[in-house]
C-alpha cells in the first residue's frame, strides 16, 4: 500500500512543470494546417521527468503524441475547442488533448509516408481502442530512477536505463504506445535487419535481407526523427515560406 502510494506521489511530482526555456520555432497556425491524421508530434517538454529522458535519450525531445485529426470522434473540450492528440501520460495514463496543449512548446512533425486511408484508420481505432488505460505504477524503482535529471552515466549506458526495472512507468513516459500502434498496422520505425539464407540452390552462401520489429518498449521519441521512414515536416516551410518576404530591420542592440 505505501509503495503504491510513493508511485503515484512520484508520478505527480516528475510531471509537475518546470522552468523551460523551449520556443516554439511556428507559428501555432502554421502547426495546426500542417498536421494530418497518422502524423507523431514530438515535444521537447516541460515536466521535471523531459530534463531526465533528453539528457538519457541525447535528444531534444521527451515526449511523443499522435495526431489523429478533428474529425476522430474525439472528446471535444469545454472551449469546444476538438481533441485531435492521443497520447500516453504518465499520470493520466492514454488520454486525447487538443493541440493548443502543446502550442508554446518546440515540437517536430514526423510523417510516416505512404499510408493508406485504411490503414490510417487501422491506427486510429488501435490507439482509440487505448484511451482510458493506465499503466501500473507500483514499481517504485522505475519512477525513482527520473528523481536526478542528470545521473552520471556514461553515453553508451544512458538509453539502456530508461528500460530497467519493470518497464511499466516506461511505457507510459515514453513513446511505446506510439509504437505499438505503428506496428499493428506493420509500418516500420527502425526494425531490426535480419540476413537469413536466400534459398538459392546454386548458392548456398547466398543471403537475403529481412526486418524484424523491434519491440516496442525500446522506443524513445527520437526514434521517430531518427527513422528513415518518416518523413520531418516543417510547417513554416510548409505554408508557403519565401525569405524575401522577410521583413528585417536593423538593431543598435545586442543580439541575441
Amino acid at each position: 500500500m505505501f509503495l503504491r502510494w510513493l508511485s503515484r506521489w512520484l508520478a505527480r511530482y516528475l510531471s509537475r512543470k518546470v522552468l523551460t526555456r523551449s520556443v516554439s520555432t511556428a507559428s501555432y497556425e502554421a502547426l495546426k494546417r500542417s498536421l494530418r491524421p497518422g502524423d507523431v508530434l514530438l515535444v521537447e517538454g516541460d515536466a521535471r521527468i523531459s530534463v531526465a529522458i533528453r539528457y538519457l535519450t541525447q535528444s531534444t525531445w521527451s515526449h511523443a503524441a499522435l495526431y489523429l485529426g478533428p474529425d476522430a470522434g474525439l472528446p471535444v473540450a469545454e472551449d469546444g475547442e476538438p481533441h485531435v492528440l492521443i497520447e500516453a501520460d504518465l499520470e493520466e495514463g492514454i488520454r486525447t488533448l487538443p493541440l493548443s496543449f502543446y502550442r508554446h512548446l518546440h515540437s517536430r512533425i514526423c510523417r510516416p509516408v505512404g499510408l493508406s486511408v485504411e490503414a490510417i484508420g487501422q491506427l486510429s481505432d488501435y490507439a482509440c481502442g487505448r484511451i482510458g488505460h493506465h499503466y501500473d505504477l507500483k514499481n517504485v524503482v522505475d519512477l525513482a530512477r527520473y528523481l536526478i535529471p542528470t545521473p552520471p552515466v556514461p553515453v553508451r549506458f544512458r538509453r539502456s536505463l530508461l528500460s530497467f526495472g519493470s518497464g511499466d512507468p516506461t511505457r507510459a513516459i515514453c513513446s511505446t504506445f506510439i509504437a505499438q500502434g505503428f506496428q499493428h498496422i506493420r509500418y516500420p520505425i527502425l526494425p531490426v535487419k535480419v540476413y537469413l539464407p536466400a534459398g538459392d540452390p546454386e548458392c548456398e552462401a547466398c543471403e537475403k535481407k529481412y526486418y524484424r520489429i523491434r519491440h516496442h518498449s525500446l522506443f524513445v521519441p527520437r526514434d521517430f526523427d531518427a527513422s528513415p521512414y518518416f518523413d520531418i515536416v516543417k510547417p513554416t516551410i510548409e505554408q508557403g515560406f519565401d525569405y524575401r518576404q522577410m521583413p528585417w530591420t536593423e538593431s543598435n542592440g545586442a543580439d541575441y
